[in-house]
Protein backbone atom coordinates (compact mmCIF):
# COMPACT_ATOMS: atom_id res chain seq x y z
CA UNK A 1 0.00 0.00 0.00
CA UNK A 2 1.24 3.36 -0.80
CA UNK A 3 0.07 6.76 0.44
CA UNK A 4 2.57 6.50 4.18
CA UNK A 5 3.28 9.41 6.17
CA UNK A 6 6.80 9.22 6.91
CA UNK A 7 5.93 10.58 10.54
CA UNK A 8 4.40 8.22 13.41
CA UNK A 9 2.52 11.14 14.75
CA UNK A 10 -0.89 9.68 15.62
CA UNK A 11 -2.20 9.19 19.14
CA UNK A 12 -1.96 6.61 20.90
CA UNK A 13 -4.93 5.16 23.08
CA UNK A 14 -3.82 3.36 26.51
CA UNK A 15 -4.93 2.84 30.15
CA UNK A 16 -2.85 4.95 31.57
CA UNK A 17 -4.79 8.37 30.58
CA UNK A 18 -7.98 10.05 32.06
CA UNK A 19 -10.51 9.29 29.14
CA UNK A 20 -9.73 5.46 28.26
CA UNK A 21 -9.05 5.25 31.97
CA UNK A 22 -12.81 5.95 32.81
CA UNK A 23 -14.26 3.75 29.39
CA UNK A 24 -12.39 1.04 31.46
CA UNK A 25 -14.39 1.32 34.67
CA UNK A 26 -17.72 2.84 32.88
CA UNK A 27 -16.98 -1.60 30.41
CA UNK A 28 -16.16 -3.21 34.16
CA UNK A 29 -19.01 -1.64 35.77
CA UNK A 30 -21.35 -3.11 32.49
CA UNK A 31 -22.64 0.92 31.96
CA UNK A 32 -20.77 0.70 28.33
CA UNK A 33 -21.44 -2.87 26.31
CA UNK A 34 -20.44 -1.01 22.69
CA UNK A 35 -17.08 0.79 21.40
CA UNK A 36 -18.64 2.24 18.07
CA UNK A 37 -14.39 2.57 16.62
CA UNK A 38 -14.75 4.77 13.50
CA UNK A 39 -12.90 6.33 10.63
CA UNK A 40 -14.46 9.10 8.65
CA UNK A 41 -13.99 8.28 5.01
CA UNK A 42 -13.89 10.21 1.84
CA UNK A 43 -17.16 11.72 2.01
CA UNK A 44 -16.66 12.15 5.56
CA UNK A 45 -19.14 9.68 6.76
CA UNK A 46 -18.13 7.39 10.15
CA UNK A 47 -17.06 3.99 9.00
CA UNK A 48 -16.21 0.98 11.10
CA UNK A 49 -17.38 -1.77 13.22
CA UNK A 50 -19.32 -1.98 16.36
CA UNK A 51 -17.57 -3.64 19.22
CA UNK A 52 -18.05 -5.22 22.62
CA UNK A 53 -16.72 -3.57 25.26
CA UNK A 54 -14.56 -6.01 26.93
CA UNK A 55 -13.27 -7.11 23.48
CA UNK A 56 -11.69 -3.75 22.37
CA UNK A 57 -10.42 -2.83 25.72
CA UNK A 58 -7.98 -6.17 25.42
CA UNK A 59 -6.97 -4.82 22.03
CA UNK A 60 -7.32 -1.36 21.44
CA UNK A 61 -6.68 -1.14 17.74
CA UNK A 62 -9.35 -2.98 15.08
CA UNK A 63 -8.85 -3.38 11.35
CA UNK A 64 -10.48 -2.36 8.36
CA UNK A 65 -10.86 -2.68 4.47
CA UNK A 66 -8.86 -0.08 2.93
CA UNK A 67 -11.60 -0.16 0.39
CA UNK A 68 -13.54 2.21 2.73
CA UNK A 69 -10.76 5.01 1.83
CA UNK A 70 -10.97 3.93 -1.77
CA UNK A 71 -14.65 3.78 -2.93
CA UNK A 72 -17.61 5.91 -4.46
CA UNK A 73 -20.69 7.49 -2.71
CA UNK A 74 -22.41 3.97 -2.85
CA UNK A 75 -19.87 2.10 -1.62
CA UNK A 76 -19.02 0.35 -5.01
CA UNK A 77 -14.71 -1.08 -4.81
CA UNK A 78 -13.08 0.86 -7.60
CA UNK A 79 -10.29 0.13 -9.60
CA UNK A 80 -7.88 3.01 -10.34
CA UNK A 81 -6.53 4.12 -6.70
CA UNK A 82 -2.83 3.51 -5.80
CA UNK A 83 -3.74 3.16 -1.93
CA UNK A 84 -5.96 -0.44 -2.78
CA UNK A 85 -7.45 -2.32 -5.51
CA UNK A 86 -8.63 -5.94 -6.57
CA UNK A 87 -4.74 -6.49 -8.14
CA UNK A 88 -4.40 -6.82 -3.99
CA UNK A 89 -7.34 -8.09 -2.52
CA UNK A 90 -7.95 -4.76 -0.43
CA UNK A 91 -6.44 -5.77 1.84
CA UNK A 92 -6.69 -4.30 5.72
CA UNK A 93 -6.13 -1.02 7.47
CA UNK A 94 -5.02 -0.60 10.97
CA UNK A 95 -7.57 1.21 12.57
CA UNK A 96 -5.88 3.58 16.32
CA UNK A 97 -8.26 5.05 18.56
CA UNK A 98 -7.59 8.91 19.41
CA UNK A 99 -8.41 8.70 22.84
CA UNK A 100 -9.40 12.79 22.98
CA UNK A 101 -12.64 11.41 20.59
CA UNK A 102 -14.34 9.12 23.49
CA UNK A 103 -17.75 10.41 23.43
CA UNK A 104 -20.85 8.33 24.62
CA UNK A 105 -23.84 8.20 22.15
CA UNK A 106 -26.65 8.78 24.94
CA UNK A 107 -29.39 7.62 21.70
CA UNK A 108 -27.19 4.25 21.59
CA UNK A 109 -27.70 3.07 25.20
CA UNK A 110 -24.47 1.62 26.35
CA UNK A 111 -22.24 2.79 23.30
CA UNK A 112 -19.26 4.88 22.86
CA UNK A 113 -17.97 6.49 19.93
CA UNK A 114 -14.30 6.44 19.61
CA UNK A 115 -12.73 8.54 16.51
CA UNK A 116 -9.66 6.41 14.74
CA UNK A 117 -6.82 7.01 12.54
CA UNK A 118 -6.07 4.44 9.41
CA UNK A 119 -2.72 3.18 9.70
CA UNK A 120 -0.35 1.05 7.66
CA UNK A 121 2.49 -0.63 9.51
CA UNK A 122 2.22 1.76 11.90
CA UNK A 123 2.40 4.95 9.85
CA UNK A 124 -0.76 7.17 8.73
CA UNK A 125 -2.38 7.10 5.88
CA UNK A 126 -1.64 10.44 3.59
CA UNK A 127 -5.19 10.07 2.20
CA UNK A 128 -7.38 9.62 5.19
CA UNK A 129 -9.05 12.84 5.90
CA UNK A 130 -7.81 13.11 9.63
CA UNK A 131 -4.59 13.26 8.32
CA UNK A 132 -4.94 15.47 5.68
CA UNK A 133 -5.86 17.73 8.00
CA UNK A 134 -3.16 16.75 10.82
CA UNK A 135 -0.71 18.14 8.13
CA UNK A 136 -2.25 21.64 7.13
CA UNK A 137 -2.44 21.71 11.18
CA UNK A 138 1.74 21.27 11.23
CA UNK A 139 2.02 23.32 8.58
CA UNK A 140 0.27 25.77 10.22
CA UNK A 141 2.14 24.87 13.47
CA UNK A 142 5.12 25.70 12.22
CA UNK A 143 4.66 29.25 10.92
CA UNK A 144 3.89 29.76 14.53
CA UNK A 145 -0.17 29.42 14.22
CA UNK A 146 -2.43 27.62 15.60
CA UNK A 147 -6.40 27.49 14.64
CA UNK A 148 -9.02 27.85 16.00
CA UNK A 149 -12.56 26.78 14.20
CA UNK A 150 -16.04 27.36 14.37
CA UNK A 151 -18.35 25.00 11.88
CA UNK A 152 -21.92 26.35 10.80
CA UNK A 153 -23.90 23.64 9.61
CA UNK A 154 -26.78 23.97 7.60
CA UNK A 155 -29.19 20.87 6.65
CA UNK A 156 -32.89 19.87 5.33
CA UNK A 157 -35.49 18.18 7.36
CA UNK A 158 -38.36 16.42 5.57
CA UNK A 159 -41.68 14.80 7.02
CA UNK A 160 -41.52 11.00 6.84
CA UNK A 161 -38.97 7.92 7.20
CA UNK A 162 -35.85 7.33 4.99
CA UNK A 163 -37.69 4.17 3.80
CA UNK A 164 -40.43 6.20 2.59
CA UNK A 165 -37.93 9.04 1.03
CA UNK A 166 -36.91 5.94 -0.96
CA UNK A 167 -40.23 4.22 -1.54
CA UNK A 168 -41.08 8.19 -3.62
CA UNK A 169 -37.50 8.48 -5.40
CA UNK A 170 -37.05 11.22 -2.95
CA UNK A 171 -39.56 13.30 -5.26
CA UNK A 172 -42.39 15.75 -3.78
CA UNK A 173 -40.94 15.50 -0.12
CA UNK A 174 -42.90 17.83 2.22
CA UNK A 175 -40.65 19.98 4.22
CA UNK A 176 -41.00 20.05 8.09
CA UNK A 177 -42.24 23.44 7.77
CA UNK A 178 -44.26 24.74 4.92
CA UNK A 179 -42.53 28.40 4.74
CA UNK A 180 -39.40 30.19 5.53
CA UNK A 181 -39.05 30.18 9.26
CA UNK A 182 -35.64 31.96 9.02
CA UNK A 183 -34.98 33.31 13.08
CA UNK A 184 -38.44 31.92 13.95
CA UNK A 185 -38.90 31.50 17.06
CA UNK A 186 -42.41 29.62 16.63
CA UNK A 187 -41.46 26.37 15.51
CA UNK A 188 -44.30 23.10 15.03
CA UNK A 189 -44.55 21.10 17.83
CA UNK A 190 -42.62 18.22 15.77
CA UNK A 191 -39.62 20.31 14.61
CA UNK A 192 -39.28 21.75 18.29
CA UNK A 193 -39.51 18.35 19.54
CA UNK A 194 -37.04 16.98 16.95
CA UNK A 195 -34.77 20.01 18.02
CA UNK A 196 -34.85 19.38 22.41
CA UNK A 197 -33.73 15.59 21.25
CA UNK A 198 -30.92 16.58 18.83
CA UNK A 199 -29.77 19.16 21.79
CA UNK A 200 -30.21 16.98 24.35
CA UNK A 201 -27.89 14.20 22.48
CA UNK A 202 -25.14 16.52 21.24
CA UNK A 203 -24.90 18.12 25.19
CA UNK A 204 -24.79 14.15 26.26
CA UNK A 205 -22.19 13.49 23.52
CA UNK A 206 -20.19 16.47 25.04
CA UNK A 207 -20.43 18.31 21.64
CA UNK A 208 -23.05 21.25 22.72
CA UNK A 209 -24.13 23.28 19.53
CA UNK A 210 -23.67 27.33 20.53
CA UNK A 211 -27.15 27.67 18.66
CA UNK A 212 -30.12 25.73 16.82
CA UNK A 213 -32.53 27.82 14.33
CA UNK A 214 -34.51 27.52 11.16
CA UNK A 215 -33.39 29.05 8.40
CA UNK A 216 -34.07 30.82 4.96
CA UNK A 217 -35.61 27.57 3.07
CA UNK A 218 -38.70 25.73 4.03
CA UNK A 219 -37.68 22.83 6.17
CA UNK A 220 -33.98 23.92 6.30
CA UNK A 221 -31.90 24.01 10.10
CA UNK A 222 -28.88 25.65 10.84
CA UNK A 223 -26.50 24.64 14.05
CA UNK A 224 -23.42 25.90 15.10
CA UNK A 225 -20.60 25.22 17.71
CA UNK A 226 -18.32 27.71 19.44
CA UNK A 227 -14.78 28.05 18.61
CA UNK A 228 -12.38 25.10 19.43
CA UNK A 229 -9.44 22.96 18.09
CA UNK A 230 -9.85 22.45 14.62
CA UNK A 231 -9.51 18.22 14.21
CA UNK A 232 -12.24 18.40 17.03
CA UNK A 233 -14.05 20.82 15.32
CA UNK A 234 -14.80 18.16 12.76
CA UNK A 235 -15.09 15.05 14.33
CA UNK A 236 -17.96 17.26 16.55
CA UNK A 237 -19.99 17.41 12.80
CA UNK A 238 -19.28 13.82 12.04
CA UNK A 239 -21.19 13.14 15.11
CA UNK A 240 -23.71 15.79 14.68
CA UNK A 241 -24.17 14.36 11.33
CA UNK A 242 -24.82 10.81 12.80
CA UNK A 243 -27.27 12.29 15.54
CA UNK A 244 -29.54 13.97 12.84
CA UNK A 245 -29.95 11.17 10.89
CA UNK A 246 -30.53 8.77 13.79
CA UNK A 247 -32.67 10.87 15.51
CA UNK A 248 -34.65 12.17 12.83
CA UNK A 249 -35.55 8.47 11.80
CA UNK A 250 -36.46 7.94 15.44
CA UNK A 251 -39.09 11.13 14.68
CA UNK A 252 -40.16 10.14 11.42
CA UNK A 253 -38.27 12.53 9.51
CA UNK A 254 -35.58 12.14 7.13
CA UNK A 255 -32.70 14.92 6.80
CA UNK A 256 -30.14 15.58 3.64
CA UNK A 257 -27.09 17.16 3.44
CA UNK A 258 -26.93 17.88 0.04
CA UNK A 259 -25.35 20.94 -1.19
CA UNK A 260 -28.79 21.71 -3.80
CA UNK A 261 -31.35 19.17 -2.60
CA UNK A 262 -33.86 21.37 -4.83
CA UNK A 263 -33.61 23.36 -7.62
CA UNK A 264 -33.23 27.44 -5.94
CA UNK A 265 -32.36 25.82 -2.22
CA UNK A 266 -28.56 25.23 -1.11
CA UNK A 267 -26.78 24.45 2.15
CA UNK A 268 -23.70 25.41 3.14
CA UNK A 269 -20.81 24.16 5.47
CA UNK A 270 -19.14 27.26 6.71
CA UNK A 271 -15.72 27.64 8.21
CA UNK A 272 -15.05 30.27 10.17
CA UNK A 273 -11.45 30.15 11.43
CA UNK A 274 -9.33 32.57 13.19
CA UNK A 275 -5.37 32.43 14.04
CA UNK A 276 -3.30 32.42 16.99
CA UNK A 277 0.04 32.70 18.14
CA UNK A 278 -1.04 31.44 21.61
CA UNK A 279 -4.08 31.50 23.52
CA UNK A 280 -4.34 34.84 24.58
CA UNK A 281 -2.88 36.27 21.23
CA UNK A 282 -5.16 36.77 18.45
CA UNK A 283 -3.42 37.20 15.21
CA UNK A 284 -6.21 38.89 14.03
CA UNK A 285 -6.31 41.40 16.76
CA UNK A 286 -6.40 44.76 15.32
CA UNK A 287 -7.50 48.83 16.64
CA UNK A 288 -10.69 50.18 16.11
CA UNK A 289 -10.52 52.02 12.35
CA UNK A 290 -7.43 50.15 11.68
CA UNK A 291 -6.31 48.41 8.22
CA UNK A 292 -6.64 44.28 8.81
CA UNK A 293 -3.26 42.73 10.15
CA UNK A 294 -0.61 41.39 7.96
CA UNK A 295 -1.47 37.84 9.24
CA UNK A 296 -5.59 38.20 8.10
CA UNK A 297 -4.73 39.90 4.78
CA UNK A 298 -2.85 37.41 3.70
CA UNK A 299 -4.77 34.70 5.53
CA UNK A 300 -7.72 36.16 3.36
CA UNK A 301 -5.60 36.52 -0.19
CA UNK A 302 -4.42 33.39 0.43
CA UNK A 303 -7.64 31.71 0.66
CA UNK A 304 -8.82 33.72 -2.43
CA UNK A 305 -5.36 32.62 -4.74
CA UNK A 306 -5.66 29.36 -3.53
CA UNK A 307 -9.32 28.35 -3.30
CA UNK A 308 -10.25 28.35 -6.92
CA UNK A 309 -8.07 25.31 -7.41
CA UNK A 310 -8.91 22.78 -4.29
CA UNK A 311 -12.57 22.86 -5.37
CA UNK A 312 -12.94 19.35 -5.58
CA UNK A 313 -12.36 19.18 -1.59
CA UNK A 314 -15.27 21.20 -0.71
CA UNK A 315 -17.03 20.98 -3.20
CA UNK A 316 -17.10 17.44 -4.01
CA UNK A 317 -20.22 15.80 -5.98
CA UNK A 318 -22.20 17.37 -9.27
CA UNK A 319 -25.27 18.40 -7.20
CA UNK A 320 -21.99 20.92 -5.22
CA UNK A 321 -22.15 23.70 -8.34
CA UNK A 322 -25.63 23.72 -8.46
CA UNK A 323 -25.48 25.39 -4.73
CA UNK A 324 -23.97 28.30 -6.69
CA UNK A 325 -26.48 30.48 -7.82
CA UNK A 326 -26.75 34.53 -8.10
CA UNK A 327 -28.37 36.13 -4.69
CA UNK A 328 -28.61 32.77 -2.91
CA UNK A 329 -26.42 33.84 0.13
CA UNK A 330 -23.96 30.85 -1.63
CA UNK A 331 -20.70 32.36 -3.87
CA UNK A 332 -20.55 32.71 -7.28
CA UNK A 333 -17.11 34.58 -7.24
CA UNK A 334 -14.10 34.50 -4.98
CA UNK A 335 -14.47 38.30 -3.38
CA UNK A 336 -14.20 39.06 0.19
CA UNK A 337 -15.57 41.66 2.10
CA UNK A 338 -16.54 43.23 5.95
CA UNK A 339 -19.79 41.31 7.17
CA UNK A 340 -20.67 40.85 3.51
CA UNK A 341 -22.86 37.40 2.90
CA UNK A 342 -22.57 38.06 -0.93
CA UNK A 343 -19.12 37.17 -0.68
CA UNK A 344 -16.99 33.90 -0.42
CA UNK A 345 -14.57 34.97 2.16
CA UNK A 346 -16.41 37.11 5.21
CA UNK A 347 -14.91 39.24 7.81
CA UNK A 348 -16.59 38.51 10.90
CA UNK A 349 -16.79 38.71 14.51
CA UNK A 350 -15.51 41.37 17.18
CA UNK A 351 -14.72 44.43 15.90
CA UNK A 352 -11.17 44.29 17.39
CA UNK A 353 -11.02 40.45 16.70
CA UNK A 354 -12.18 39.53 13.73
CA UNK A 355 -12.40 36.11 11.80
CA UNK A 356 -12.74 35.02 8.78
CA UNK A 357 -15.39 32.92 7.52
CA UNK A 358 -15.32 30.44 4.38
CA UNK A 359 -18.88 30.18 2.56
CA UNK A 360 -17.72 28.17 -0.53
CA UNK A 361 -17.94 24.55 1.25
CA UNK A 362 -21.62 22.90 0.65
CA UNK A 363 -23.01 21.05 3.15
CA UNK A 364 -22.26 17.45 0.67
CA UNK A 365 -17.91 19.16 1.40
CA UNK A 366 -16.41 16.08 4.22
CA UNK A 367 -15.44 18.78 6.98
CA UNK A 368 -12.08 17.63 7.28
CA UNK A 369 -10.99 18.29 3.68
CA UNK A 370 -13.22 21.53 3.51
CA UNK A 371 -11.34 22.24 6.36
CA UNK A 372 -7.52 21.02 5.16
CA UNK A 373 -8.70 23.04 2.01
CA UNK A 374 -8.81 26.54 3.75
CA UNK A 375 -5.81 25.66 6.48
CA UNK A 376 -3.60 24.84 3.39
CA UNK A 377 -4.80 27.95 1.80
CA UNK A 378 -4.01 30.03 4.46
CA UNK A 379 -0.59 28.76 4.77
CA UNK A 380 0.11 29.22 0.74
CA UNK A 381 -0.91 33.10 1.60
CA UNK A 382 1.19 33.13 5.21
CA UNK A 383 4.22 32.01 3.06
CA UNK A 384 3.56 33.75 -0.15
CA UNK A 385 1.92 36.98 0.31
CA UNK A 386 -0.13 37.99 -2.44
CA UNK A 387 -1.67 40.61 -2.79
CA UNK A 388 -5.18 41.25 -1.43
CA UNK A 389 -7.77 42.59 -3.54
CA UNK A 390 -10.14 45.60 -2.86
CA UNK A 391 -12.77 44.30 -0.53
CA UNK A 392 -16.30 44.03 -1.99
CA UNK A 393 -18.64 46.57 -0.14
CA UNK A 394 -21.76 46.12 -2.59
CA UNK A 395 -23.62 42.85 -3.95
CA UNK A 396 -20.63 41.11 -4.79
CA UNK A 397 -22.79 38.76 -7.38
CA UNK A 398 -22.35 42.09 -9.88
CA UNK A 399 -18.76 41.92 -9.95
CA UNK A 400 -17.96 40.45 -12.95
CA UNK A 401 -14.15 41.05 -12.97
CA UNK A 402 -13.62 38.29 -10.02
CA UNK A 403 -12.67 34.84 -10.91
CA UNK A 404 -16.48 32.75 -11.09
CA UNK A 405 -17.01 29.78 -8.66
CA UNK A 406 -16.58 26.62 -11.17
CA UNK A 407 -19.33 25.42 -12.96
CA UNK A 408 -18.97 21.65 -12.32
CA UNK A 409 -17.21 19.03 -11.02
CA UNK A 410 -15.49 18.34 -14.44
CA UNK A 411 -14.18 22.13 -14.39
CA UNK A 412 -13.33 21.91 -11.00
CA UNK A 413 -11.40 18.58 -11.31
CA UNK A 414 -9.37 20.10 -14.73
CA UNK A 415 -8.47 22.68 -12.19
CA UNK A 416 -6.98 21.05 -9.25
CA UNK A 417 -5.25 18.45 -11.47
CA UNK A 418 -2.85 21.08 -12.99
CA UNK A 419 -2.07 23.28 -9.99
CA UNK A 420 0.55 24.01 -8.32
CA UNK A 421 -0.88 25.12 -5.09
CA UNK A 422 -2.84 21.92 -5.11
CA UNK A 423 -0.06 20.19 -5.41
CA UNK A 424 2.26 21.95 -3.25
CA UNK A 425 0.06 21.68 -0.52
CA UNK A 426 -0.92 17.54 -0.51
CA UNK A 427 1.96 16.23 -2.66
CA UNK A 428 1.06 13.74 -5.51
CA UNK A 429 0.16 10.82 -4.25
CA UNK A 430 -3.18 12.72 -2.43
CA UNK A 431 -3.89 14.32 -5.84
CA UNK A 432 -4.04 11.35 -7.24
CA UNK A 433 -6.58 10.03 -5.18
CA UNK A 434 -8.67 12.37 -4.73
CA UNK A 435 -8.45 13.35 -8.75
CA UNK A 436 -9.40 9.96 -9.30
CA UNK A 437 -12.30 10.08 -6.92
CA UNK A 438 -13.62 13.35 -8.99
CA UNK A 439 -13.88 11.73 -11.86
CA UNK A 440 -15.36 8.84 -10.57
CA UNK A 441 -18.24 10.58 -9.62
CA UNK A 442 -18.29 12.93 -12.58
CA UNK A 443 -18.31 9.51 -14.68
CA UNK A 444 -21.19 8.28 -12.67
CA UNK A 445 -23.50 10.89 -13.59
CA UNK A 446 -22.60 11.90 -16.89
CA UNK A 447 -24.87 9.93 -19.01
CA UNK A 448 -27.59 9.79 -16.45
CA UNK A 449 -30.71 11.22 -17.98
CA UNK A 450 -32.59 13.83 -15.80
CA UNK A 451 -35.95 14.74 -14.96
CA UNK A 452 -35.24 18.05 -16.20
CA UNK A 453 -33.94 16.89 -19.10
CA UNK A 454 -37.00 14.66 -19.89
CA UNK A 455 -39.45 17.78 -18.65
CA UNK A 456 -37.41 20.07 -21.60
CA UNK A 457 -37.02 18.06 -23.89
CA UNK A 458 -39.59 15.10 -24.36
CA UNK A 459 -42.17 17.06 -26.62
CA UNK A 460 -40.03 19.56 -27.94
CA UNK A 461 -36.89 17.57 -29.43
Amino acid sequence: MTHESERNDLPVLTAGSQQPGNLIRLVEEGEITTVMLAVPDMQGRLKGKLHDARTFLDRFESKMCAYVLATDWDMNPQPGYSLTDWDDGFQDLHLVPDPKSIRRLPYLPGTVLVHGDAVHHGRPIDIAPRQMLRRQIAELASLGYRAKVGIESEFLLYKGTPAQARRRGYRGLAPVSPYNLDYALDHPPALSAFFHDLREALHAAGCPPEAIKTEGAPGQIEVTWPYGDPMTACDIYTVHQHAVRHLAAQHKMTPTFMAAPQTGIGSGLHLHVSLWRDEEDSAFWMEQGSDLPEPLQYSVAGLLDALPHLAPLYAPTANSYKRYRPHSFAPTRFTWGHGNRTCAIRITGEESNPHLENRAPGADANPYLALAATLAAIVHGLRNQPKLPDSCTGDSYQDTEVREMPYSLEEATTDFASSRIASAAFGPDVMDHYIHAAELEHTALAFEVTDAELARGFDRA
